[in-house]
């Protein structure tokens, strides 16, 4: 099915044209003959063609010299300004009016992080964040005012991403605010209490992505079918939260390193296997991505442990690899086997897995 016909029959939902019912028995009969669309395909509109990365190298092209001239004609201050107002007007025409994807979703992350970087320049005095690398690295600065300085340009920042979200309705918006706020939360906790040991700060992570978590959960159950714009920032929220929780739980609470000792290694395991069986149950897979790294130290070093040290690295590259593959065939009858023993009044909310017969 196009991708015109996708937004129509989603729109149409959402206004309650149609039902999310009469919508699936639409795609089915559009994809007679094709294997029938899922949801447990997670399928994102993330291109609706050639012509969107054609217009995305052009909106890198324009955008990159604006900001170019305007820094050297205006300074920081001007360069920053010109971005933002450039990526907002270019947006009234590729998002608001041709409805074309992946400009959308670059035009929402240049206007952000041009509104960050010059609410960071003008309370940084213009020294601190000159160059976008700067922000990553103030984060963790042991001086106290510049993960504070961080922070307030974060706040600055959430309310005009809330802005474009309710002029043009692109659905990573809600996943960007979300980890402008994360990163305000982040800095005020270094800046305000910069003597806490780095394990409460793993803690503080941990919270935000739990939080991003259960609002993606929220936009999913009210879209078990995944016909609407809702599963696309469910989709962009998972794709928030998943790093956030792993690598804050695993790296942080169980302090991995570069070297891993076999008790570590084996509740590393542990972990990652858990969150694979959260990642089938509600249909994403993020969780499992964010955590592939972290699942391949652990499986390295108990490789390793048992006398493998020649061929350690193919033979955790193989395991991991089996490990995709087998779950990625067995999917959903997996999904249907842990349906089966979850409480009926969450199972009903979660989308159902379409066995092939």
């Amino acid at each position: 099915m196009s991708m015109v016909a996708t937004e129509i029959l989603a729109r149409g939902v959402e206004q309650g044209i149609i039902t999310a019912e009469q919508a699936q028995r639409l795609r089915a009969l559009e994809n007679v003959g094709e294997l029938p669309a899922s949801p447990d395909d997670e399928q994102l509109r993330f291109i609706s063609g050639f012509s969107d990365v054609f217009v995305t190298i052009g909106l890198a092209m324009f955008i990159g010299a604006i900001g170019y001239f305007a820094l050297l004609f205006g300074g920081t201050a001007v360069r920053w300004t010109a971005i933002v107002v450039t990526a907002w007007l270019l947006a009234e025409f590729f998002t608001r009016q041709r409805r074309m994807a992946l400009p959308s979703i670059v035009l929402l992350i240049v206007f952000a992080f041009a509104v960050f970087m010059g609410a960071s320049h003008l309370l940084g005095g213009g020294a601190l964040y000159y160059y976008p690398a700067d922000v990553v690295r103030n984060i963790f600065d042991l001086d106290p005012e510049r993960p504070t300085v961080l922070a307030i340009a974060a706040l600055v920042t959430v309310p005009l991403t809330a802005l474009h979200y309710w002029r043009f309705r692109v659905p990573i918006t809600v996943a960007a605010g979300c980890c402008v706020l994360t990163g305000a939360i982040i800095g005020l906790t270094y800046g305000l209490a910069p003597q806490l040991p780095h394990s409460a700060y793993n803690v503080v992570t941990l919270v935000c992505g739990l939080a991003i978590f259960g609002l993606a959960m929220r936009f999913d159950m009210t879209d078990p079918e995944r016909l609407t714009r809702r599963t696309d920032i469910a989709f962009w929220l998972h794709l928030l939260a998943a790093p956030l929780i792993v690598h804050s739980l695993i790296g942080g609470v169980f302090d991995v390193g570069s070297k891993l000792e076999p008790e570590p290694a084996i509740a590393v395991v542990a972990v990652f296997l858990a969150l694979s069986l959260v990642a089938v149950l509600i249909d994403r897979r993020a969780l499992l991505v964010s955590g592939l790294a972290y699942a391949g130290a652990a499986f390295w070093t108990l490789i390793r442990q048992v006398g493998l040290s020649d061929i350690t690295t193919p033979l955790t590259i193989l395991t991991l690899g089996a490990f995709v593959l087998l779950l990625s065939a067995g999917w959903k009858p997996l999904r249907a086997g842990i349906l089966k023993l979850t409480p009926p009044t969450l199972a009903r909310r979660l989308p159902q897995p379409t066995l092939s017969v």
